[in-house]
């Protein structure tokens, strides 16, 4: 070692820090294709529950707000969902607390 820098990388370390890239941008768009569809997918499932409630609540005799609420909350989870599909996963995922927030509140009035 004679205490002066290289300004020349080994062609197999330059080779391996290029791959070592490559591997952790495949891993972020994994990661961000993964929470697109974890966001779809439970705002799709949560749209699909609430909506149910809502059709059983009606034909039972329950207030008027209780369907309302848990259909209301179904279209928020369906706007996550939609929010999701289109990589704002931050906003889905608040957007799918408040909806069930909402379906939770109007079976507090049941």
């Amino acid at each position: 070692m004679s205490g002066r820098t290289d300004s020349d990388t080994d062609p197999e370390i330059a080779d391996s820090e290029a791959t070592a890239e490559q591997d952790d941008a495949e891993d972020l768009l994994e990661d961000a294709r993964r929470a697109r569809w974890t966001a779809v997918g439970t705002g799709a499932a949560l749209t699909l529950a609430g909506l149910a409630a809502a059709l059983l609540r009606l034909t039972r005799s329950a207030p008027a707000l209780v369907p309302a609420a848990y259909a209301s909350g179904a279209a928020v989870c369906a706007a996550a969902a939609v929010l999701g599909s289109r990589g704002r996963t931050r906003r889905a995922l608040w957007l799918l607390i408040a909806g069930v927030m909402v379906m939770a509140l109007g079976d507090q009035f049941d």
